[in-house]
């Protein structure tokens, strides 16, 4: 459970009240939740999944890999029955889902992770 707000007197008296009637360890300051960085500036909290980012492309095989300024080729026409369908559709579908779970802070891909998401009942290679 997190206790987010801007009365640090509210939060104190919460954190004293679950304290006393519930098992619950206060943690401190937030830093990481689930696959989520949050660091705090004057300016604000800034949240990042460089990490969880980086978790992927190790996991994929893509730690080192030129980057592009386009998640997805531009003016992809992709349909359902188009091209080969993959052995093993998991990994595509365990892929999608992590990248879904990305575009919390990652807002440049959401278009790209959306279109292949309509895709998973049958990946395709061209997916």
């Amino acid at each position: 459970m997190l206790l987010i707000g801007n009365d640090d007197g509210e939060i104190k008296y919460l954190k004293e009240f679950f304290l006393q009637h519930l098992l619950i360890k206060d943690l401190g300051t937030l830093k990481y939740f689930m696959g989520i960085e949050f660091s705090r500036s004057k300016h604000g909290i800034f949240m990042s999944q460089r990490k969880y980012a980086l978790d992927i492309l190790d996991d994929t095989g893509l730690i080192g890999v030129k980057s592009e300024k386009f998640p997805m080729e531009q003016n992809l026409k992709l349909t359902l029955t188009y091209g080969d369908l993959l052995h093993d559709t998991t990994k595509c579908r365990k892929l999608v889902g992590r990248l879904i779970y990305l575009t919390i802070t990652r807002l440049d891909i959401v278009y790209s992770v959306r279109t292949l998401s309509q895709f998973m009942q049958e990946p395709r290679k061209t997916h």
